[in-house]
This record gives structure tokens, sequence and C-alpha cells, in this order.
């Protein structure tokens, strides 16, 4: 599935594309690419982006290419445990991305190289950091030549995390409706005037798109003259300073001080851990998906125990949060992302294919559904055979919590909904489920009810 996502969006470069091969995932190489791929392995470029994380390692394998006509090369990527995209990533997540971004361009320039594109989707993260996936992105330089990914890294980085810093987090979804980046007249819009008196803002986003409207319709690139290597240090180190001053403080309280507030007792608390510990252990899994995982508690569970595992959740101060614990901490296995399981990322771009929906970005061996089912069934109000279906989709094991009609936060959830949804107690819990799932082990977790099962997907046992 990872393979196909990346090779579905990378038709664009006439250097050459990613392709499933009968052993896994491929990039050819093409002809076109020759001198700049043969400077970027001689030149010690390479090397030392890979050394510092920041390129994604490949080898150069002995296998017929798909296009051989065109080929120079092919050549084997190290695959990353999962593909995200820039809609879904948390404010630091995209400052990171882009700060990353920058540190590629600075080291290229100093190999005699740049990059030519600057696409946030050539960014993923790969053991808890950014890093660069588009091998074919980085083309020597030659003296004068103004830095052409300048323009796509204001309109896929600058421009939304500006948006995000000065107006509202929810402005980065703009960028999946505007896949190839924010106009940058559309940010400067909507950005608030007193941002015009940051002088990177001012210069970045305000004055480059003056200067794209008066020449529009003009070659843009030979407009802006002739730049330098002096001049292309300073602006990535201006575009830098810039992303840096920018910033996203959540506001305090909603669900990323859930865990501080929630209604278990301690020893409940550590019950419900141990449990969840137990059934992951019987699952035998090594991919997680954890939906509705606040700040990441119990992602974090699996990924202590080796789980490649993905933290979903709704609220941005909570992924903010995990991402940020993530950083802090050296986690290599948590990967913190936004989703909003009633409008989940889909399928975007070219024939709608370019950018694969998260639900078919990948199958995990396991989710978790923590604490989760009756905000989609109360405050989304869905049938239990919709969420059972969902689920069924997801992956081969699932480890789901049902909180009882008696549960304070259902009464409050419902309160809400001043009653009106469907059909919602443990037996209707039980018998939607048992249609797709196989009971394997229920255990109650708490005084008021809850339940915590450990169930398996019935195709997978037939």
């Amino acid at each position: 599935m990872i393979a196909h996502s990346l090779a579905s969006a990378s038709f664009r470069d006439p250097a050459g594309f990613v392709y499933e091969g009968p052993v896994g995932l491929r990039r050819q190489v093409n002809q076109v690419y020759r001198e700049h791929y043969d400077r970027l392995l001689t030149s010690g470029l390479y090397d030392e982006l890979v050394s510092k994380r920041l390129l994604v390692e490949h080898e150069e394998v002995d296998e017929e290419a798909p296009e051989p006509a065109l080929a120079y090369k092919v050549i084997k990527p190290e695959l990353i445990a999962f593909l995200s995209f820039p809609y879904e990533w948390a404010f630091s997540e995209f400052k990171d991305a882009a700060l990353a971004t920058l540190n590629v361009q600075r080291t290229a320039l100093r190999h005699g190289m740049t990059l030519k594109d600057c696409s946030a989707y050539n960014v993923q993260f790969r053991r808890g950091r950014p890093i660069l996936i588009d091998t074919l992105s980085l083309e020597s330089y030659r003296e004068g030549e103004p830095w052409t990914g300048y323009r796509q890294f204001c309109e896929h980085f600058l421009a939304p995390l500006a948006l995000m810093s000065l107006v509202d987090h929810r402005l980065g979804q703009l960028s999946r409706t505007n896949i190839d980046g924010i106009p940058l007249d559309l940010a400067v819009r909507c950005l608030p005037w007193t941002s015009k008196f940051r002088l990177g803002l001012a210069l970045h986003l305000h004055l480059h798109q003056t200067f794209q409207r008066k020449h529009s319709g003009a070659d843009q690139t030979a407009r802006a003259g002739k730049m330098g290597a002096s001049a292309l240090f300073g602006l990535v180190d201006s575009l830098e300073s810039t992303i840096r001053g920018l910033s996203w403080k959540p506001e305090r309280g909603g669900w990323s001080t859930y865990y501080q507030e929630h209604l278990y007792t301690p020893d409940e608390f550590q019950h419900k851990e141990r449990l969840v510990v137990e059934y992951i252990e019987r699952t035998g899994a090594r991919t997680v998906w954890d939906l509705g995982a606040n700040t990441g508690h119990f992602s974090r569970l699996a990924a202590q125990r080796g789980l490649s595992t993905v933290a979903f959740d709704l609220d941005p101060a909570c992924v903010e949060q995990n991402y940020l614990d993530v950083k802090k901490s050296g986690e290599t296995r948590l990967l913190p992302l936004l989703l909003d399981l009633f409008n989940p990322s889909p399928s975007l771009g070219w024939m709608n294919q370019e950018r694969a929906s998260v639900l078919d970005r990948g199958e995990p061996d396991l989710v978790l559904a923590l604490a989760l089912v009756h905000h989609l069934a109360i405050g989304g109000n869905q049938p239990m055979e919709n969420l059972a279906r969902l689920f069924r989709r997801l992956g081969s094991w699932l480890i789901i919590e049902f909180v009882p009609e008696t549960d304070p936060q259902f009464r409050g959830l419902s309160a809400q909904r001043r009653g009106i949804h469907h059909p919602y107690n443990r037996d209707h819990f039980e018998q939607c489920f048992d249609k797709h799932f196989i009971n394997m082990a229920a255990e109650p977790l708490s005084d008021c009810g809850r339940t915590l099962y450990l169930m398996r997907r019935r195709q997978d046992l037939e």
C-alpha cells in the first residue's frame, strides 16, 4: 500500500519515478538525471544527508527497469513505515518539516547542488524525525541561477505555517484543498495586516505575492535575476529565521488534559494499562493504529514494545503535545497525526490517485479504540453497525473499550444530543461487532461498567 501511494504520486518528475517491483519499492532514475545523480553521490552530499538523517538511504540494484529506454539506474530506497501528508501534521511537525527542508537546501549548496522543488509531500516522518524522501529533487547548482524551489517552499511551508500561527491552526487544512501549495494571494488575504510588519513575512509572502501578481504570466524565474551562492545562503537563512519565529501554543483544557481528569481511580487506570499490554502481546502485532489516541499514553505502551505505532487524534492540541513528547524523549516508533474519523483524509489529486486516502495507506495488524466508541456513536450519531464495519476494514486485531450508558462521560455526551441517537447498549454493541469479529477476551475496567475487549476479525480466521 505504501509503494502504491508513492508510485501514484511520482509521475510529475521526468527525472524518474517510483514503482512497485516484484520484490518491493523501487525508483527508476532516468538518463536525463544522470549528471545530477552522479554529482549527488560523488560530491559527498548524499553521504552527509544520509548521516544527518535528512535523506532516505538507498542502494542501487541490478534489476531490469520498467522503462529501459529511459533508465540510467534502478535504486531501492529505504521504506517509510507510514506515509503522512501535511494536512495531518501538528504545527510543530509542519515546522520541523520546513526546517529540515531548509537544512537540506543549505547542505546541498555547500556541495554545489540545490533543491529544484520543495514540495511538502517530499518530506515524511521516519523514526520520529522529518526526512526528505525524493532523491531526485536534488540537482546541480549553476552559479547565478535563482532558487527554483523558493516559491514552492513559500506555498507549501511558509504560508500554511503563518496562517496556523497567526490566524487559526485549522487553516492548515487549506493544504488539503490546495495540494500544490496555498496560493500566496490567498495566504496574504487571510493573514492579519500586522503580518506586514514582520520582516520575514513581509518579504517572503507579501512582497513575494506582489511580485507574482506584477509578473503574472511571465517567466518569474528569469525576472528574479541572477543570484550568487552567497545570496542563496542568505535567502535560506532568512526563511529559517522566519519559520523559527512562528509558534502556536494550544489553549489549556480540552482533551489534552484528559488523562489528568479521567474518571478512573489510580488502581483502575493501572489495571487498564496492564490489560492493554496483555492484549497487545497476545496479538503478536507489529503495526498499530491508535484511534482517538489523545496525547499518546496508550500508544506508547505499544511503541515501547517495538510496534510501529501511528497515534491519530482529532484534537490539534493533543497531537501537538504528543509530537513534542516524541521529540523530547527521542522516540522512534511513534507518529502522532491529525485525523477526523467523520471526515478522514480522502484520495486527492490526479484521478484521485495522487494522494491516497488515510484508510488506503496501510492495514495495521492491530487497532486500538480506547474510550472512543461512545464519541463516534453519540457525538457523531453513527449506528453501531457502521462502527463495526469501519474497524473490520482497518485491521485484523481490535482492542476496544465499551463505555456504558451509566458512565458520566456517556451521560454528558447524550445530554448534548438530547437523547437523539441510535440504539446504544452493551448487548447491541456485542451483536453488531459479533458479525465481523470473534470476541477473544473481555474484562471490566472500572466500577462504572467500562469493559475492554480483545477481538479478532472473522475473515482472518476463516
